[in-house]
């Protein structure tokens, strides 16, 4: 029997390993290798432009945060198919899962336009920041190649939440880990000139990455196109505009893209205002966020899995099944952030001696100890992080986007005034304003997990009787 023979049958047969911790991690760890190799792709990047300098490294953070905010929208709303798609099969219903795919192809084609018409917003954006004129200039430069991957990010989030949903997350893997590779060979010819080519610096980072995110949708389309996959779900007759799905994913996937870019916004704005403190400070938090990034996104992968059984369950109205798989999902982020904390209370200082520039430099040696004492705080919120992914999935999973995206939208733009205060008005030290931004993260877990436990999500219907 194959993987899809084994998720029709999920929605009718009950055996004591639905929702289980096996079943978690047979779904979720694929998507944690993908969101991994996602992470190394960034990190190594970064790492390569350490050598060059504190300012071409933090130019590329700020640049491609704020590329990746001008998607956000999108992205959120077209990764809503995972959740759609699960339910969809859950229920027995796979033509659906097609159409929702489609639908988010379209959408994806008609944003592109849109994202790139919107970058005169962000170069103003960077001008009002006030940050240092070097890394302005090479910021700008990094964001608006980024921009042109658009397309190439929506639609690949279209096809991997599609595969998420249904339980094929291997797919996911092999072309996040594709990715992986090539971005990470390109960017090293690119940026330091290997192979008889020119050293491009920050240009050729962005160049590979785009070369990198087009290998990895090659590989989600030939699987989405392959005789199984056409066959199964009806992938051909799917290729058409549905007015009922798509109302259904503009419904409740909106939420989540909204939440998604009101996040990446407030986020980035606590980024520029760490980085207008000076580029000792931006030097710090850029080294900082690059490993916080190594903590987090993986537990995005979990968070993945958590929509998508939780997602499925409901789909089956089974919603006791649907809380045992959140359960397993919070064991799972909580065993992998344990040993981040450790790392980064044991071994701070040699996290940051990773981005030391090739030559010495004075903004490097200011900006290493005060990123050290960041990091060791920073531990203290990698369990809340995890608290906050798997409870927000199983809510999203369930339906209950609009909540989900009210408290996180409420923490992460609480934190922007607050950061602003510290470090701007009252002028007190950026680890003090770092700490505020520990402590407001421990709290929001708390408010996610009340939510939770409130049980209203349990309630929710979103594919109903009809499409």
């Amino acid at each position: 029997m194959n993987d899809r023979s084994k998720n029709k049958q999920i929605s009718t047969t009950d055996h004591p390993g639905q929702g289980g911790l096996r079943e978690m991690i047979t779904l979720a760890l694929p998507m944690v290798i993908s969101q991994g190799c996602e992470t190394a792709l960034i990190f190594t990047d970064r790492v390569f432009l350490s050598r060059l300098g504190p300012v071409p490294m933090s130019a590329s953070m700020a640049g491609g945060l704020t590329a990746f905010m001008m998607m956000t929208f999108f992205i959120g709303l077209t990764g809503y198919v995972t959740a759609l798609a699960a339910q969809y099969l859950g229920a027995g219903r796979q033509e659906g899962c097609a159409l929702v795919v489609s639908q988010a192809a379209l959408l994806s084609l008609l944003a592109a336009p849109l994202i790139l018409a919107a970058r005169p917003l962000a170069h103003a954006y960077f001008q009002f920041m006030h940050l240092p004129a070097q890394q302005l200039a090479q910021q700008t430069v990094y964001f608006n190649i980024l921009l042109y991957g658009a397309v190439l990010v929506l639609l690949r989030t279209s096809l991997s939440s599609f595969f998420s949903g249904i339980g094929q997350t291997r797919v996911v893997m092999f072309s996040a880990m594709t990715a992986m590779v090539v971005n990470v060979g390109a960017n090293y010819v690119l940026i330091f000139g290997k192979l008889g080519l020119p050293a491009l610096g920050l240009r050729g980072a962005a160049y590979g990455t785009l070369l990198g995110s087009f290998c990895g949708l090659l590989i989600l389309l030939a699987t989405y196109l392959g005789r199984e996959n056409r066959h199964e779900y009806g992938v051909l007759t799917a290729l058409r505009f549905d007015r009922a799905v798509m109302a259904k994913l503009l419904r409740y996937g909106s939420p989540a893209g909204v939440e998604l870019f009101l996040n990446l916004l407030a986020f980035t704005s606590m980024i520029m205002i760490f980085h207008g403190h000076g580029s000792v400070t931006a030097a710090a938090v850029t080294i900082v966020f690059n490993w916080d990034l190594v903590s987090f996104v993986p537990l995005i992968g979990i968070q993945i899995g958590v929509v998508s059984l939780v997602g499925r369950y409901m789909g089956a109205s089974r919603a006791d099944i649907a809380e045992r798989a959140t359960r397993s999902g919070l064991k799972m982020a909580c065993s992998y952030s344990l040993v981040i904390l450790i790392l980064f209370v044991s071994l701070p200082g040699a996290l940051v001696a990773v981005f030391e520039p090739r030559q010495a430099d004075a903004i490097f040696t200011q900006a290493a100890p005060l990123a050290t004492s960041m990091l060791r705080l920073a531990a203290f919120y990698v369990l809340a992080d995890a608290v906050i992914v798997v409870f927000s999935g199983a809510l999203r999973g369930a339906g209950d986007t609009f909540w989900a995206m009210c408290a996180s939208v409420t923490l992460h733009w609480l934190l922007v005034p607050v950061l602003a205060v510290f470090l701007k008005v009252l002028t007190l030290p950026p680890l003090a304003a770092w700490l505020a931004l520990v402590v407001f993260i421990l709290i929001f877990s708390g408010v996610f997990y009340l939510r939770y436990r409130s049980g209203k999500w349990k309630t929710l219907a979103v594919i109903g009787d009809g499409r």
